[in-house]
Order: structure tokens, then sequence, then C-alpha cells
């Protein structure tokens, strides 16, 4: 996805604001769009973490213990790149340096939303694997993949690809 520069000035794109506004407009949304990630991935870890204390944990196989590992690191990696942004606003603050923090923000939530996707995935495939069989967990896994890919990128590709050839749509947030 194309950054756009901090310089373009957003009243040629039907918005009455400077690029300082804009970079705060932003802002608040990458906070918005990082409560919403951080809040289901904060869930997700305290299952994941609490299930190492059930007693039927003793009972997984080394590879469902490696599996669950791994889990458990890609909890905390999502959790650690969805802070980053905010990591680095707080490290900037004050510095005229919103814009950059807003397009680092935008990267980073593009990379916890794709781990956040996998550890999702792998979740539900590790309570197959532990309920019912490997097999139906590499099934299910493998569909919620293909939704993720389906939902995440392919219908955001198509609105995108169809808001880019009308001419007349309206600016994001306003009435046609």
């Amino acid at each position: 996805m194309p950054a756009v520069p901090e310089d373009v000035d957003d009243r040629l794109h039907g918005r009455d604001e400077s690029p300082a506004e804009r970079a705060d407009r932003n802002w608040n949304e990458v906070l918005q769009e990082l409560r919403v990630l951080q809040t289901g991935t904060q869930i997700l870890t305290g299952f994941l973490l609490a299930l190492a204390f059930q007693p039927g944990f003793a009972d997984l196989s080394g590879a469902q213990r490696g599996f669950y590992l791994l889990l458990v690191v890609l909890s905390a990696l999502s959790a650690i790149i969805a802070l980053a942004p905010v990591a680095l606003h707080r490290v900037l603050f004050g510095r005229g340096l919103k814009a950059r923090v807003v397009r680092f923000g935008h990267g980073a939530l593009f990379t916890a939303l794709t781990i956040v996707a996998l550890l999702l995935s792998g979740v539900v495939a590790f309570v197959f694997d532990v309920v019912v069989d490997t097999a139906w967990a590499a099934f299910v896994a493998a569909g919620l993949v293909l939704l993720v890919v389906v939902l995440w990128v392919v219908v955001p590709a198509v609105v995108r690809l169809r808001h880019r050839g009308t001419s007349h749509a309206a600016p994001e947030g306003r009435a046609p």
C-alpha cells in the first residue's frame, strides 16, 4: 500500500485540514485500530498462558507442546509489534514527527494483523489437534487462512480498485 507523502495538502482531496491536522486524525485512527487489535490479542494471550497450567497439559505430545510454544511466541510478538507505534510516539513526542509515526504505525499494524491471522488460525488448529486430530487441524487452519486472505486482502483490494475507478466517489468520511 503506497504511503501518502506527509506534505500532501488534503484540501485537494475533499478535506479542509492541514498536514498536521491530517497527521493528528490519522494517528487517532491508528490508535483506534491498535485498541481493537490489542484487546483481541490480550484475550487470546491470556487463554494461551492459562493452558499451560491445566492438568491435561501434561498429556500433550512433544509436537503439540512445541506448537503451543510457537503460538505463545506469536502472541507476544503480535503484542510487541502492535505496541511499537505507541512506544515510538512516546520517544518522538513533541518533535513534529507525527506523520512519520503514523506511517510507522501503518506498517506495524499490517505486520501485527498478519501475525494475528497466523495466531488465530494456529490456536484453532491447536484446539482441533488436541480434541480431534492433526488432519482436521490442518483442514480447519487452511480454511481459516483462506477466509483471512479473502476478507482481509481480496475484499479490500476489490473495494480499492472499484473506488479508484470512480472519479465521482466522495472522500472517505463524507457523503456523496
